[in-house]
């Protein structure tokens, strides 16, 4: 059954579209030399900068997009490096995450658990039940969907529970709008050849089908933007989903050589966050930069319905 969180008012003006912020791959490991007693270098860990857009934003939902502390997601390392970053109590109550590969990881890093054990038990009930990770929730005229795609530990097959979930609280939903986040991106771009994640394709064909507007995702340390993709990767200007790669919340910046047919943005230059206005039928965008720099915006409208 979905999990639906009743968040908190607008901290903008009341009668405005609510505004949530999203990146991934955010703090250091704290034994990583650049983390640098929390301020970072210029090139890594910079982690506390964008936590700063975050307490400046006045956003309705914070959304981070997995590999959220480095190495392994151990406890010490989320009290000593995201929590003084992302983790001030005003971020932490709106905050909505998943989980990434770095969260499972137990060795390598500082206090590694099992099983993302130190991320389950530091956002508590906002990640949803432990071994899952998945839940859903609304904002307006949005419906919100939490993915783990670490599909090694976690199922992401085709009828396996995660799936069937997905398409259930797709099948229920009945707002016009649809949003879906998860770590691992279908499509990249990649070292040699642009990249495809079969592993996720399942969650993506669901959508797909129901006409979701937007995934996102993290994984890759650059900002990446799609065109509207179909089921299969190709572009569908009329009825396909919009992707967007946000891994730019920290640690540090690399793109692939070789971009995805479909891609329309990429930078691998500022770290920051994507902040999106979740209008009734439609939505903006803006990945604004630690300087204040807007360095992509766009619109568009949400589809007519769901299937």
């Amino acid at each position: 059954m979905a999990t639906v969180w009743i968040l908190p008012p607008d901290a903008a003006i009341a009668g405005s579209a609510p505004v949530i912020a999203a990146a991934g791959d955010i703090a250091c490991d704290p034994a990583n030399p650049a983390f640098n007693n929390g301020k970072g270098t210029r090139s890594e860990c910079r982690q506390r900068y964008t936590g700063n857009m975050l307490e400046r934003g006045g956003f309705r939902a914070v959304l981070p997009l997995g590999d959220i502390q480095y190495e392994c997601g151990g406890a010490a390392a989320f009290n000593q490096s995201y929590d003084p970053a992302w983790g001030a109590p005003a971020v932490k109550t709106i905050t909505r995450p998943v989980p990434g590969n770095h969260e499972y990881q137990n060795s390598g890093g500082t206090d590694c658990g099992k099983n993302a054990s130190a991320y389950f038990s530091y956002f508590g009930s906002a990640a949803a039940e432990p071994g899952k990770g998945w839940y859903s929730y609304n904002i307006g005229s949005w419906h919100l969907i939490a993915l783990n795609s670490n599909c090694a530990r976690i199922s992401c097959v085709e009828g396996g529970p995660q799936e069937q979930w997905l398409a259930n609280d797709l099948e229920r939903n009945s707002r016009r709008c649809t949003l879906a986040y998860f770590h691992h991106p279908a499509f990249s771009a990649g070292a040699t050849s642009p990249s495809m994640n079969p592993l996720v394709l399942p969650f993506w064909r669901d959508l797909y089908q129901a006409r979701a507007e937007l995934v996102l995702n993290g994984h890759k340390h650059n900002y990446q933007r799609m065109k509207k993709l179909d089921a299969t990767g190709s572009p569908d200007k009329v009825r396909g989903i919009r992707q967007f790669i946000v891994g730019t919340g920290g640690s540090d910046l690399s793109l692939g050589n070789t971009p995805y047919p479909g891609t329309q943005v990429s930078d691998d230059d500022h770290f920051g966050i994507l902040k999106l206005t979740l209008r009734q039928a439609s939505y903006k965008w803006r990945f604004v930069a630690l300087s204040g720099q807007i360095v992509d915006q766009g619109s568009e409208d949400c589809l007519a319905g769901h299937s």
